[in-house]
Order: C-alpha cells, then sequence, then structure tokens
C-alpha cells in the first residue's frame, strides 16, 4: 500500500474533522501516505495534531484566509471558486515533490472535489459522516435515476411519510431540518446535497465510505448498494475499539481547548452514576433550555458532568456559579467525549445525536437520550429509539416553543438510569451494539474487510 497517497479534505468542523482524520489515521498506520487538508483558516485553529508516520497536514486557501464574517451561501461558492484552483495546486506540488496524489476523499460541503478529480483523472471518494440512514433519505430525494423529488432545481414541497424498503415511516420531524423548505439552511444545502448525489450517479466507478457498520445499519445500507456504499466505521480511535493502537485515545485536531478538571471528579463517582450532557460543536442551546436542562438535572438528583462551550468571560464565571449549585455536577466548556463516555463512571448520555455523538455513545456501551437540534439529529434519535433501542427522544410539548421541559428530561433519567423493565432492554441493546461495532473493525470484521476491498479497488 505504499504507492497510495490520499488527500483526505474536510471543514474545519469538529464533527467533520474527528472521521476525516481518524481515517486518515488508520490509513496511514496501514500503511498509506495521507495528507489531511483543511482551510487555511481553519488549520489555524487545530490543536494536539497527531504526529504518526505516514500522515502529514496541509491547507487551501477558501479565499477568506482573513475569516472575514460571511453568508454561508456566498461562502460555499467562493469555496469552489477559489478551493478547487488551489486544491489542483497543491496536487500538482505533490506530483513535483516526488510524493504523486492516488485518490482524493471528501466530505460534506465540497461536492466539487469530485468534479476535481475527473477533470485531473484521480480516482475520488466521499466519505458520508453521517448515517447510512440519512444518505438513503438524501439519495431517495435526489436521485435522477429513482426521479427523486428534489433531483431537478425546482422547489417542491415535500409530503409525507417518506417510505423507504424496510425502514420505519419517515415523517416532518423524522428527516434532516435542512431538507425543508422553511429551514434557514435549505436555500444551500438542498443544491449540496443534490450535487453529491448526482456527482455520485455521473461516476462509472463511484465510491461512497461511510461511517457506520453493517450490523447497525443494514438495512439501509442495502438501499444504497448500487452506488458503490462501503461502510469502514465506527471511525473512532483504536484504544476503545480494536485495541490494536493503545496509544491512539483521542480524535485530535480540536478547535476547542479542553478542560482537565474533569477526570479526577468523574473518578470519585460510582459506576454508572454520572449524566454525561452535551450538545455538540455547533448548535447553540436557548438560554430558556439551559435552564430547564439544568432544573431537570438538580431535580434528579444524580451526578452531573455537563459541556458548555464558553468563550465570554461572563459566560464563565456563570458557569462557575452553576457548577456549584449544590455540589451535584460540573459544567465545563470542552472535554474529550470518547474518553468520557468510557469511564466506568457515566450512566447515560443527555445528548444533541449528532452521528458522532450517536456512534461514540454505541461503541462506549451508554444509553442515550435525545435532544435534537437540527440536521440529521432529528433521524439519529429516530432510529436510535424506534429501531435500535438504545436510546429515548425527549419530547417537546406542543406549542412549547421546542423545550424539552425538566419533568421530560427527569422522565427520561429515570427510564434509562432507573430499575425499570424498559431500562434495562435499553442497556441490553446498546451493549450488544457495543460487541457488534468491535467485531466490525477487528481483522475479518465487515468495516476491517470493505476498507480493504476499498484500496484494493484503486
Amino acid at each position: 500500500m505504499k504507492h497510495h497517497h490520499f488527500i483526505i479534505i474536510s471543514l474545519p468542523i469538529q464533527g467533520h474533522i474527528n472521521p476525516t482524520l481518524q481515517l486518515a489515521k488508520n490509513l496511514s498506520r496501514a500503511g498509506a501516505r495521507c495528507t489531511f487538508v483543511t482551510t487555511v483558516n481553519g488549520f489555524r485553529e487545530l490543536n494536539d495534531l497527531p504526529s504518526i508516520d505516514g500522515l502529514f497536514y496541509a491547507s487551501i486557501s477558501d479565499g477568506n484566509d482573513g475569516a472575514a464574517k460571511m453568508d454561508f451561501g456566498d461562502y460555499l461558492k467562493q469555496l469552489k471558486r477559489v478551493g478547487s484552483e488551489n486544491l489542483k495546486k497543491l496536487i500538482d506540488k505533490y506530483a513535483g515533490d516526488g510524493h504523486p496524489v492516488t485518490c482524493l476523499v471528501y466530505t460534506f460541503i465540497w461536492p466539487w472535489v469530485a468534479e476535481v478529480a475527473r477533470e485531473i483523472n484521480l480516482p475520488s471518494a466521499f466519505l458520508a459522516i453521517q448515517s447510512a440512514t440519512a444518505f438513503a433519505i438524501y439519495h431517495h430525494l435526489f436521485s435522477i435515476n429513482n426521479n427523486g423529488v428534489y433531483s431537478s432545481t425546482s422547489e417542491i414541497e415535500l409530503s409525507f411519510p417518506i417510505k423507504l424498503p424496510e425502514l420505519p415511516l419517515f415523517l416532518r420531524d423524522d428527516i434532516p431540518s435542512f431538507l425543508l423548505q422553511n429551514d434557514p439552511y435549505s436555500s444551500f444545502m438542498i443544491p449540496v446535497m443534490r450535487e453529491h448525489i448526482q456527482n455520485l450517479e455521473h461516476d462509472p466507478n463511484p465510491r461512497v465510505l461511510i461511517n457506520t457498520f453493517d450490523k447497525l445499519e443494514e438495512k439501509s445500507l442495502k438501499i444504497l448498494d448500487k452506488i458503490g456504499i462501503c461502510s469502514i466505521g465506527p471511525l473512532v480511535p483504536s484504544a476503545f475499539l480494536d485495541g490494536n493502537e493503545l496509544e491512539d485515545k483521542s480524535f485530535g485536531g480540536d478547535l476547542f481547548e479542553k478542560s482537565e478538571t474533569y477526570c479526577q471528579w468523574l473518578d470519585s463517582k460510582p459506576e454508572c452514576s454520572v449524566v454525561y450532557v452535551a450538545f455538540g460543536s455547533i448548535a447553540v442551546v436557548k438560554e430558556e433550555q439551559k435552564e430547564e436542562v439544568l432544573q431537570g438535572l438538580l431535580e434528579s438528583e444524580r451526578p452531573f458532568l455537563w459541556v458548555i462551550r464558553s468563550s465570554k468571560e461572563d459566560d464563565k464565571k456563570k458557569n462557575d456559579e452553576i457548577y456549584g449549585l449544590n455540589g451535584k455536577g460540573m459544567i465545563v466548556p470542552w472535554c474529550s467525549q470518547i474518553e468520557v463516555l468510557f469511564h466506568k463512571s457515566i450512566g447515560c448520555f443527555v445528548s444533541h445525536c449528532g452521528w458522532n455523538s450517536t456512534l461514540e455513545s454505541t461503541v462506549a456501551g451508554v444509553p442515550l437520550i435525545g435532544v435534537p437540534q437540527l440536521s440529521d439529529q432529528m433521524t439519529n434519535i429516530k432510529m436510535v429509539e424506534e429501531v435500535w433501542g438504545t436510546g429515548v427522544r425527549a419530547r417537546v410539548e406542543e406549542g412549547g416553543g421546542g423545550i424539552v421541559k425538566r419533568e421530560e428530561l427527569k422522565r427520561c433519567l429515570e427510564v434509562l438510569m432507573g430499575d425499570g423493565e424498559k431500562g434495562n432492554e435499553i442497556r441490553r441493546n446498546v451493549k450488544k451494539y457495543r460487541d457488534l461495532a468491535m467485531e466490525a473493525v477487528k481483522v475479518g470484521g465487515s468495516s476491517h474487510n470493505n476498507l480493504n476491498k476499498f484500496l484494493e479497488s484503486l
């Protein structure tokens, strides 16, 4: 595999960086040369980048190296125009240095990378960093071959339920939010997803790597088998999965500074007693929702570790005050989530249900309470609750402004951490999928074999 040189390109968003950088680490350890690429401005923000033989880093200009505020739709157009030229220059540079690129791997928001690859006659692969189920919904809606509702540029209102073979019916609140015309991101995300799907359909040899594993999403993967889909997940540090690289305990490439104070606090708590709360790196949670979560946690009388991103000094002081309330909880600005989930004291995860968080809780065997905010999170909690049985969705009251009330959070906590039969069943299910995830990445497992088949296809 020494002759392979992958460029793996990602937006500087934590939820994109984690799986792409983990794939780069995995390929490098297998003997390939990998160059992880992001934007110039994003690269400046990365901390603790892994140092591994065969893994290199580079950045390309997106035309906004000064990080000026831009409308995101305008930014995507500029990224395509400027980024495509700079990516080609980077590829030329490596060819001149004696390290020719043999494959481009790209993620969401970069559909034009496939066009660059075709233009210069390079193989490319789309790394899908959301679930196979979300991807199946996109394919259903955007595919020209299937006459998808969104396959043309016309704006058509979706009708519900959406029916996919062998999957539950998807209602309006179950699909990725940007697929709805009234969503603020729909005007630029719908065209981007259309471009992604139709680029793959135009490719005579499409390759899709997806961060999931066969036993978790077998039916969704079956729907997608005609577009060269290849499950290679979970893309999680090796120490928590196959154990082949015990020093690989974090993703690396953090955009936020981690607190170091929570480990001893967790060590002091009984097994499976702590509620871990985190809503990701993008969503801004309303103050009213924060207050309901806080009161629900305090009234549940269970210790909790809560990640609240803080940038302003006033916010940090406020969090310190909350931290001290009744001595029941701890609030930190950022943490190593995968390490926290694997800590023996964690009994439940209250999450926005981003796909990385959903997979990580599964791998750790921690049941999940879903409080979805946007994007594919609605689809993920649908599958968690109705198909895999590894958690529950916290319900919002009709006319309640989309806020999960404290009483509902307490109810969910009692279900997952109490002694009832439903909680016992959820804990059994999540442990079952934890074991299946570990089997998938071992030598001879489905994800291990799929990655090898992908490499052989190049």
